[in-house]
């Protein structure tokens, strides 16, 4: 998709210094992959905050099965 944005010119310049990143649209994509993972690492963490807690005992659970 083609699209015209206005970004800091200090920036991009940053970023290609650290990253090696050699075109715009190379830095755009690797911020844009980088945020999408951030925000799913979030959703994940927010969602095992919401599970319940097991009290069980695994060594009681385990009885009685075979494992490979």
């Amino acid at each position: 998709m083609r699209t015209n944005i206005d970004i800091d010119e200090k920036l991009i310049e940053e970023a290609r210094r650290i990253t090696g990143l050699a075109s715009k649209k190379a830095i755009v994509e690797a911020a844009l992959e980088e945020l999408v993972r951030r925000a799913r690492q979030r959703e994940v963490a927010d969602y095992f905050g919401k599970l319940p807690s097991w009290e069980g005992n695994l060594d009681e659970s385990r009885k009685g099965r075979a494992f490979d």
